[in-house]
């Protein structure tokens, strides 16, 4: 069988105008499992209320962190891509879950390679409903309609994996390197609180109270919470963080549901408040720069920090086309080539 690599991160709109922001935000937040509500409660919501109001402020945010090549996020995904393809001898394509990156364009330009078995390599160290599930979801899906002799596997949430742990803290510790700060934090993409409950195979342990994520549990390959609180724990420990001086958030929360707390802003103005005057944030639920990171958390956190009193606000990079990141990631494409070779 010839063998193929599908890696798959989140999307973008084509530009920042309000209309492709619209366009985007519509296929985003009618994804039931993004906004799992029934489909006529989400219809009301999504088309009756937040794409009459959302994408023209979106849209503003956008055209804040618009580079000229284009979308950060696919820029700097496509720089990834382009950097892994020389790393390894299979075919390396790259796909978007919304937008017009489709999955579907994915998987087509590996079949039209003649490759039969596909890696598809979900760009999130953490599970979620609305990130790695989705995008599994979908491409099996595509795959029974459209190319139903395709064999298609898949990489696990590697969040917990040494060597990723390794290379995320090296980041971190390059990036601040002669840099002045008292307090670090992780700032982690939220979810509502129900989504981890969902998706607890054990239907009794996650209570998201002080005590289940430090708990073992088989619940935890699919518990987000745990997995975010799991790589602030191995990070602070591979650098030897001094407890006190780093803490862990949930940002972008949508709508009146109780999500995962604390909030990133609400933290970032409460450290303010403390006397914290030189602050660091790391995002490590996203692999690739992008609206989150550049707009909400380096421009509005920091707006934030600088109100209530704080001075220095140094945000760190995501992996995104880092060489050490990309390494990794080619080393597990050959690790799983080889051993599906030794298995055939």
């Amino acid at each position: 069988m010839k063998k193929g690599v599908l890696l798959v991160n989140l999307g973008s709109p084509d530009s920042p105008d309000p209309e492709d922001v619209k366009k985007y935000l519509g296929e985003f937040l009618m994804d039931e499992r993004v906004i799992d509500v029934p489909l006529w409660a989400r219809n009301i919501l999504v088309k009756g209320i937040i794409l009459k109001t959302r994408p023209k402020a979106s849209a503003a945010a956008y055209k804040k962190i618009w580079w000229d090549e284009g979308s950060p996020l696919i820029v700097i995904s496509e720089r990834l891509q382009k950097k892994i393809q020389k790393e390894t001898s299979l075919p390396v394509a790259l796909a978007m879950r919304y937008g017009s990156m489709t999955i579907k364009k994915g998987l087509q330009e590996l079949v039209d390679k003649g490759v039969d078995e596909v890696f598809l390599i979900p760009l999130y160290p953490q599970f979620a409903m609305a990130t790695t599930e989705t995008i599994l979801v979908l491409a099996e899906e595509i795959r029974k309609e459209h190319f139903p002799s395709l064999k298609i596997s898949d990489l696990p949430a590697f969040y917990n994996r040494e060597d990723y742990i390794e290379v995320l803290s090296n980041s971190i510790k390059k990036h601040l390197k002669d840099k002045n700060y008292d307090h670090l934090l992780f700032s982690y993409h939220g979810v509502p609180e129900r989504h981890i409950r969902k998706r607890d195979i054990t239907k009794s342990h996650c209570k998201i109270d002080g005590s289940c994520c430090v708990t073992p549990s088989p619940a935890h390959e699919f518990c987000y919470r745990h997995q975010c609180l799991e790589v602030t724990r191995l990070v602070a420990e591979k650098l030897k963080f001094k407890s006190g001086t780093y803490s862990t958030s949930f940002q972008s929360r949508l709508g009146f549901d109780p999500w995962l707390q604390p909030y990133t802003d609400l933290t970032i103005e409460r450290l303010g408040k403390q006397g914290v005057k030189n602050m660091a944030i790391v995002t490590p639920a996203f692999v690739s720069d992008c609206l989150e990171t550049l707009e909400e958390i380096a421009m509005e956190g920091e707006e934030i920090f600088h109100e209530m009193g704080g001075k220095e606000f140094t945000t760190v990079p995501c992996l995104n086309d880092d060489d050490k990141w990309v390494g990794l990631l080619s080393k597990w494409i050959h690790d799983w080539a080889t051993s599906e070779t030794k298995k055939g």
